[in-house]
């Protein structure tokens, strides 16, 4: 029999081969996947509720802000050295280090309420606990952008990057389906008064601290770091210009218009719990039979809108990012762009209705869907074995921009006064801060529509 015939014959009997081929699943890949879960389950659970407990301790809206824009300066500043690192050392050690930073991380928001007490300023010790803390947690997150990009490119053929970007996001995204409802559950027992919002959500850290081993471990243990396409070293801030200024010019009107959509995004974000939970204050009431009525706290509600908004992102992920192998990747990013920029103006402008909270956050859903397209094209253009250097570059350049968006945001909500005179330069408005991050999200779509050039496998 030849070698043409006993391979054939050994695919033929490969029940699973459809699936992987659908999927992009390579070992390496699921493997991602499966860490993905676990992390984005902790930060998922947490960091959407970070300004609820933030607020329990005491911190008001500009400091909130200020929390948001040093996540940002963390998202810029961690994945061109995360990508550097793990194209050196390869993505396996890299990854595992970067996972015990996030569990550590987890465990200062754990004890930061014991801190309270200690004034710092104007605020408490343990205010400046959870910054702290975020230093560490988003490690993973944003450390290991660069190397889980790489391993992505490292596994698939160019024409399923897409599909293994979706298989990736599938694993993130269902981790962000459950976490938040598992943190709406943890929520459940408790009331609305701060220290009930600081007990459930110490409950919900533990939780992250736990899956936080668990996918260290995963990763470690079976990630093939043979399979690993290492770089050259990293020669410091000559080869970070270097890098810069070799990025694929095809990035160039996507990074822009991502800038801009992020910028808005960001200059809100942070705040969606606040408009839910302290602004339109909207729970659940759910008639049970047998068992009356199931009332949910704005707390407990907002994780079940998370919920929902992730249910609808993962029913739409892959069939979008099949779409996109037909019909290319600009009209898929484009359609999350735009829903990005038009949701912050939607729910600030929402009626008191659990209706049509669950009805918004559900169309919020189908921005996710453009993500495995979105990271198909920042990453195709890559030379093998710089995947984590070409995706480190991209975001360095975005997120240094985004930067001040969350703290602009805050500074719209809450106005801006004269600190000598005390006179009211700014009259800030939550609607004021939700509707200028809307106009820029728009601009940003509106540029990448305009200008967005097409991956050329997907052409």
């Amino acid at each position: 029999m030849s070698l043409e015939q006993e391979t054939a014959d050994s695919e033929e009997v490969d029940p699973f081969d459809s699936f992987r081929q659908f999927f992009a699943l390579e070992r390496d890949v699921l493997v991602l996947s499966i860490a993905m879960f676990a992390f984005s389950l902790g930060f998922q659970m947490t960091s959407r509720y970070m300004a609820e407990y933030m607020t329990a301790l005491g911190a008001t809206a500009v400091v909130i802000g200020l929390f948001g824009t040093v996540g940002n300066v963390i998202s810029a500043v961690y994945p061109y050295p995360g990508g550097a690192i793990s194209d050196r050392i390869g993505s396996r050690y890299a990854l595992t280090a970067f996972g015990l930073c996030s569990t550590l991380g987890f465990g200062i928001w754990l004890a930061a309420p014991a801190l309270a007490a200690i004034t710092v300023g104007p605020t408490s010790l343990a205010i400046v606990a959870v910054f702290v803390g975020l230093v560490f947690a988003q490690a993973w997150k944003s450390f290991g952008l660069g190397a889980s990009f790489a391993i992505v490119k490292q596994s698939v053929s160019p024409s399923q990057l897409a599909a293994g970007f979706a298989s990736t996001e599938t694993f993130r995204r269902t981790a962000f389906l459950v976490g938040p409802l598992l943190a709406a559950v943890l929520f459940f027992p408790f009331g609305s008064s701060d220290s009930d919002v600081v007990v459930a959500f110490q409950l919900i850290l533990v939780v992250a601290i736990v899956f936080g081993i668990l996918g260290t471990i995963v990763q470690h243990s079976l990630y093939e770091a043979d399979a690993d396409s290492l770089g050259k070293a990293f020669d410091g801030g000559s080869q970070l210009i270097a890098d810069l200024r070799a990025m694929p010019t095809e990035l160039r009107p996507l990074l822009i218009a991502d800038t801009l959509v992020r910028f808005g995004n960001g200059m809100v974000y942070v705040f969606f719990v606040i408009v839910v939970t302290r602004f339109l204050e909207v729970g659940l009431s759910l008639p049970v039979p047998a068992l009356g009525t199931l009332e949910l706290s704005p707390q407990s509600y907002f994780g079940v809108l998370l919920g929902l908004e992730m249910l609808v992102a993962l029913l739409v992920m892959i069939p979008a990012a099949k779409a996109a192998e037909r019909v290319g990747l600009k009209p898929v990013v484009a359609v999350g762009f735009a829903i990005y920029a038009i949701f912050p103006v939607l729910l600030i402008s929402a009626p008191e209705s659990a209706t049509v909270l669950a009805a918004l956050f559900a169309v919020s859903g189908l921005r996710f869907a453009g993500l495995p397209a979105h990271k198909a094209l920042i990453v195709g253009p890559a030379e093998q074995g710089a995947g984590g250097r070409v995706t480190g570059s991209y975001y360095l350049l975005r997120n240094l921009l985004v930067i001040p968006s969350a703290a602009l945001g805050g500074l719209l909500w809450a106005g801006v006064s004269n600190p000598l005179t005390g006179e009211v330069l700014l009259a800030g408005s939550p609607t004021l801060a939700f509707t200028v991050a809307t106009v820029i999200g728009a601009i940003g779509t509106v540029y990448f529509l305009l200008f967005g050039a097409e991956f050329e496998a997907y052409a």
